[in-house]
């Protein structure tokens, strides 16, 4: 999964990101709201670790301009107040949990892996990146405003690729996510749905997915 840190404090960022790491998600780390924000907007993450104070745009700003936009990307606040009044607040603002500092990073760990269990229609069904814009509940892509037809394979491997931005994912994971436990690791299926993706979706001005060899595939700008 692909996280959203967004703080100041260097004494924070560092050890988390290297936790997170650890457990197999992908960083990314903003130092300042405005950024923070910008990032966060773009909707690309599965989770938002976002502190309360922040230069130039605090924690309650962002979510209260996230949530107004439509982005219902999950949102863990990280506050050092610790009145119930406060917390209630950021609840109802559209955070999804909380924690007070200091906390400990295995109850982080464990609130981010419940985050990220929540049933999808908790979440944004509709993804988006570049000029795409991947709707699951209505089974349709757009780009530049133009509907795009996908057979239901096409669509569960571009969903994929476009929950994990910019990184690789390999044969075998695509097999097991896109493909059932039928499918054959051997043939040159998934080659086959990729060639037509991209025929379908790049030109020689905008390319999309990336093929890394013997790794894997991506989407990546």
């Amino acid at each position: 999964m692909r996280i959203l840190l967004i703080e100041d404090e260097a004494e924070i960022t560092r050890p988390l990101s290297l936790a997170l790491k650890a457990v197999g998600h992908i960083v990314d780390i903003a130092q300042d709201g405005e950024r923070g924000y910008n990032l966060a907007s773009m909707g690309q993450h599965d989770l938002l670790i976002l502190d309360y104070n922040l230069p130039k745009l605090n924690g309650r700003e962002i979510v209260n301009q996230l949530r107004g936009a439509g982005i219902r990307t999950p949102i863990l606040m990280l506050t050092v107040h610790s009145e119930i009044t406060d917390k209630i607040d950021l609840l109802n603002l559209g955070a999804d949990d909380y924690l007070t500092k200091p906390f400990a990073t295995s109850e982080l760990l464990a609130r981010v892996k419940a985050l990220l269990r929540r049933p999808k229609s908790w979440q944004n069904n509709i993804l988006q990146f570049g000029s795409l814009e991947l709707n699951h509940d209505r089974f349709s892509l757009v780009k530049n405003g133009e509907k795009i037809a996908l057979s239901a394979k096409e669509f569960s491997l571009l969903e994929l690729l476009m929950k994990n931005p910019g990184r690789i994912l390999t044969r075998q994971e695509i097999m097991e996510n896109v493909w059932d436990e039928n499918g054959d690791p051997f043939s040159n299926t998934i080659e086959v749905h990729i060639m037509n993706l991209r025929k379908k979706l790049e030109t020689k001005k905008e390319r999309f997915i990336f093929t890394i060899p013997n790794r894997g595939y991506k989407i990546d700008k």
